[in-house]
């Protein structure tokens, strides 16, 4: 795995590249579809590719509980198994053993912890989360770290920051395949001088690559925005760098000017099925009532197959009658919607005028 950097805006961090895996050429700055269980939610793989994603994420929490990351292995691994030819980035699975189990037990080890699905008791070490992501074969590896939530005081940030950095240790010496990379995590939680020191004491760790947690978990946007300005210059250029779970425009949009490349969330699809559309101005409830006759595509811009051939009349009338192919839709469209913007992103940085263009997106972005 390589990473190319091809062009860096002049006014802003913002930068295009190419992230070269085994199973493909990645465009950068780019939105990874959240395919959880190895599938995007209600989403072939032909129509997830149709979008225009290059990369998808699955979840190693998730498929460590069922079907069981040997199954996976003897399918032939991951990509064969859910029949995706493209990339894939597995989560460590330290985020669902932290957000998902009220009963678990942190030690220097691991995390003990309950399966959602039963009960169960079981452990993950980073040893562990490596060989289950190892029999995965996914192409980018995530360390295993500790997620801390942003209401926490600077002396428990800085434990978990140090823990963090002792299991990076441990997973860098696991024998991963040989199409696989890892990339570490740099926490720190909301703390400027903790940010700095994570990222500093991580950096020796990176080998193509580095991802940025514990943002975007319900501290203010303007505080997710200082930690990667604080971040932008430490992180190296040379690499890809990733801000785990977001996915909404904005953050998208200023994630880029701070020197983001690589973005995920369960967002768009999540929305979809509640009936809710991704649009330039932020969000549209289709399911509410102003659009029972409204015989207009969800987005009259967009080129995806929902904004083709149907209305916003249908897609509510599916929506309000608790039809799977309303959610469907409203998937597709949201997934191209940020495909789309990422296109866009790229476009404007490699003609210089990325400063100009977030200005008017965000001036346009309702939220």
């Amino acid at each position: 795995m390589r990473f190319e950097l091809i062009h860096e805006d002049k006014t802003t961090g913002a930068r295009v590249g190419k992230l070269y895996t085994e199973h493909g050429v990645i465009d950068t700055p780019c939105f990874m579809p959240v395919g959880t269980k190895a599938t995007v939610k209600g989403l072939s793989p032909e129509e997830v590719r149709a979008t225009g994603a290059q990369i998808l994420l699955s979840n190693t929490y998730h498929l460590y509980l069922r079907p069981g990351h040997e199954l996976i292995e003897r399918a032939g691994g991951l990509h064969k198994f859910m029949n995706w030819d493209g990339a894939i980035l597995t989560d460590s699975g330290g985020f669902q053993v932290f957000s998902l189990s009220s009963l678990r037990k942190i030690t220097e080890d691991g995390v003990e912890f309950n399966s959602f699905i039963d009960g169960s008791r079981h452990f993950f070490s980073p040893e562990k989360s490596m060989e289950v992501q190892r029999a995965l074969g996914s192409d980018i590896v995530m360390a295993f770290d500790e997620c801390t939530s942003p209401d926490i005081d600077h002396d428990k940030a800085a434990a978990a920051m140090e823990r963090t950095l002792r299991w990076l240790d441990r997973c860098s010496k696991y024998k991963l395949k040989s199409h696989q990379t890892l990339f570490p995590i740099v926490q720190g939680n909301v703390f400027a001088d903790l940010r700095e020191e994570s990222a500093k004491r991580t950096i020796p760790y990176c080998t193509c690559g580095v991802a940025i947690g514990g943002l975007s978990v319900g501290e203010p946007p303007e505080t997710m925005y200082s930690m990667l300005d604080v971040l932008q210059p430490l992180l190296p250029k040379e690499q890809p760098h990733y801000l785990m779970g977001v996915g909404t425009a904005d953050y998208i949009v200023e994630g880029v000017a701070r020197g983001v490349d690589m973005f995920d969330c369960v967002l768009p699809t999540r929305i979809a099925r509640n009936g809710t559309a991704m649009v330039r101005e932020g969000f549209l409830t289709i399911r509410n009532a102003p659009y029972a006759e409204d015989f207009t595509p969800l987005d009259a811009t967009c080129d995806c197959y929902a904004c083709k051939g149907y209305t916003r009349a249908y897609i509510r009338h599916l929506i309000k009658s608790d039809e799977i192919m309303g959610g469907r839709l409203l998937s597709i469209h949201n997934v191209r919607f940020l495909e789309r913007l990422a296109a866009e992103i790229r476009q404007a940085i490699l003609e210089d005028r990325y400063d100009a263009f977030r200005k008017e997106f965000m001036a346009q972005y309702k939220g």
